[in-house]
């Protein structure tokens, strides 16, 4: 779906289904979320046969097959049934889920996934698939979670901390203007930020505070711009916890939306310390849109 000019296009949605209750749920939010983009819905399964092919039978495999193509079946049976005018098609990979849906993005599409899978560790509010998807994605990814909390609130929240932060303002403020919401810009200060460059600092912390609101702003005045229609609100505060206070935002969203800075891990690409609290712990759908370069790869 275009947006207006100097916004981002948003693509068509991929989700992943896996079987859970959360993939199913994932698969109806993602349905609405195409419904509002007016673009098609790609369900994808990725049964991972060709990694498990040394060591599963052909009768094993056989049988994931015929379940996989049941589960699409069955899925896109009931999007049909809530969404009877969205273009539906379904995908059964052999591969691993992650590169999977990456593939399946391609340069522009949105990839929705469940807030936990079948994995074998129930406690984890987040499914390793659903964190490897959104730490390794180069298109925008939506962890569905706390759809069940409440009624729409009518907010789309975006997390801004500068001016490099205008790219995800600019798709929340499109997530807004397709649900007919307004749009809150929230900035976090953490206090302790600044501490240890310099201990004088300390004595001009509202000169400090005032620096930051002043990119707030500067983002808010560049979307106000663009989106002339938009109501928007800006809003700046200071704690100890970025992720506490987005957290607590997000029960006042129907959408959050951040940037999903890339950190240098051990073993491949991981998620900013913020952003993995939140696809761990917010009370609404989590969308997070990639930023790469030298200067995103850490998140205070």
């Amino acid at each position: 779906m275009k947006g207006t000019a100097g916004s981002p296009e948003l693509g068509s949605v991929i989700v992943g289904v896996d079987g859970s209750g959360p993939a199913r749920r994932a698969a109806l939010w993602a349905a609405a979320e195409a419904t509002l983009r007016d673009s098609p819905l790609r369900i994808v399964y990725a049964a991972d046969t060709d990694g498990r092919v040394l060591y599963l039978s052909a009768e094993s495999i056989e049988r994931v097959r015929s379940a996989g193509h049941e589960l699409l079946r069955e899925t896109a049976a009931a999007v049909a049934e809530k969404y009877p005018g969205l273009h539906v098609t379904t995908e059964f990979s052999r591969g691993a889920p992650v590169p999977g849906l990456h593939r399946a993005a391609g340069l522009r599409g949105t990839v929705v996934v469940g807030n936990r899978g079948l994995g074998g560790f129930k406690h984890l509010m987040l499914g390793s698939v659903g964190l490897k998807v959104a730490a390794g994605a180069t298109t925008p990814v939506i962890v569905v979670r706390g759809i069940d909390e409440g009624a729409e609130t009518g907010v789309v929240l975006a997390a801004v901390r500068d001016e490099h932060d205008a790219e995800c303002a600019r798709y929340a403020a499109r997530e807004a203007e397709i649900r007919k919401a307004s749009l809150r810009l929230l900035y976090v200060w953490n206090v302790f930020e600044s501490a240890g460059l310099a201990v004088t600092m300390l004595d001009d912390i509202e000169a400090i505070a005032g620096e930051h609101v002043h990119h707030l702003t500067a983002v808010a005045d560049l979307i106000r711009d663009e989106f002339p229609a938009l109501t928007v609100r800006t809003d700046a505060e200071k704690s100890l916890t970025v992720a506490g206070v987005l957290v607590e935002a997000s029960r006042h969203a129907d959408l959050l939306v951040m940037g999903g800075r890339r950190s240098p891990g051990y073993i491949g690409p991981t998620l900013g310390r913020a952003a993995h609290s939140l696809l761990h712990h917010a009370h609404c759908p989590v969308q997070l849109i990639p930023r790469h370069g030298p200067a995103h790869r850490g998140e205070s």
